[in-house]
């Protein structure tokens, strides 16, 4: 199908960004720090993904986070399809405060209590200034419906972050912010969401990276 069909399902493909330098290290890259390119590895993970989304010829829009992570991505996967990318402000990564540039293992020695609070509750901010779940949440929510209404009954892929892309399966399995803290999403992975016409969702792939052999 080349357009959105009255009462068609809306599918959401995830992708996560390739690999930064800071992802190979396990740090914490939020949009409250630097903002890091791609590396030599994320720019094949991003080529492998390109390719696999071409092979599969379904994808119809690109939205992506701001960041330059996600923009290389979806600008690489843009191109093999010939399509545009369309900047969303909505997914990028959330605000990690004092945390950025760390790993968790380097924020459990340092902030334990912080951590752990954060943790246990959705309002907590992550290194005090950083932004909650509960915002991001918010926000990603919106991105969501905004999404949902301009591409109704079309094939998205969404290019953005680990809190985002959780967020946005988390809401779609109606799941407690504790589910969060349960969900592996690899670089360069693929999750897949299809909404119907009453916007009801439904799961329907998690964490695939099968294309990066």
């Amino acid at each position: 199908m080349t357009e959105g069909q009255a009462g068609a399902p809306t599918t959401l493909l995830l992708l996560r960004h390739g690999e930064t330098a800071l992802t190979s290290q396990r740090r914490i890259s939020g949009s409250g720090g630097g903002d890091p390119a791609l590396s030599a590895t994320g720019r094949r993970q991003a080529e492998a993904v390109a390719g696999a989304l071409a092979a599969r010829g379904t994808v119809q829009d690109v939205v992506s986070s701001p960041l330059a992570r996600c923009r290389e991505t979806a600008r690489t996967v843009a191109l093999r399809l010939g399509l545009d990318v369309t900047i969303d402000e909505g997914l990028r990564e959330a605000d990690y405060g004092a945390w950025e540039g760390l790993t968790f293992a380097e924020v459990r020695e340092r902030f334990p209590q912080e951590l752990a609070a954060w943790r246990r509750s959705p309002t907590v901010a992550p290194g005090r200034t950083g932004e909650t779940f509960a915002s991001v949440s918010r926000r990603v929510s919106r991105s969501r419906d905004r999404i949902l209404a301009r591409h109704a009954g079309r094939t998205v892929l969404v290019v953005s972050h680990v809190a985002p892309l959780r967020t946005l399966v988390r809401l779609a399995l109606g799941a407690p912010p504790a589910s969060l803290f349960r969900m592996e999403l690899a670089a360069a992975s693929v999750s897949v969401l299809s909404y119907d016409s009453h916007g009801t969702a439904s799961v329907r792939a998690l964490n695939d990276i099968s294309h990066l052999g």
